[in-house]
């Protein structure tokens, strides 16, 4: 893996929720810088400091078409946090299974 194309983790680029957003814009098709700066009322200058983090960080790659450059999600790196937020979702069963039970003796009485 060479530096420049893993600068920054998956983490760090979805921590920024302008980036999350680019990823669920460009889920639903590739676009070209111009469009995915449309859906924000910041600068073009900041949606290219934005995606070339998500490039940094694997999740969007931008091919050249003509003058403009396309960019389209590569959702593979979000597996890393699906794994990890995996691990969490045993905390989230058990506090529900604890509700329900709350719930259900409530009812009883």
């Amino acid at each position: 893996m060479d530096s420049a194309a893993k600068k920054h983790d998956v983490f760090q680029a979805i921590a920024d929720p302008t980036r999350r957003e680019v990823l669920r814009i460009l889920s639903e098709q590739e676009l070209p810088i111009s469009e995915i700066t449309s859906h924000f009322t910041i600068s073009r200058t900041a949606i290219a400091k934005h995606l070339q983090i998500l490039t940094e960080a694997n999740l969007v790659t931008g091919r050249k078409s003509g003058r403009e450059k396309i960019f389209h999600l590569h959702p593979e790196p979000l597996t890393e946090v699906k794994q990890w937020l995996a691990y969490y979702e045993q905390f989230w069963s058990n506090k529900l299974s604890m509700l329900k039970h709350i719930v259900e003796n409530d009812e009883k009485r």
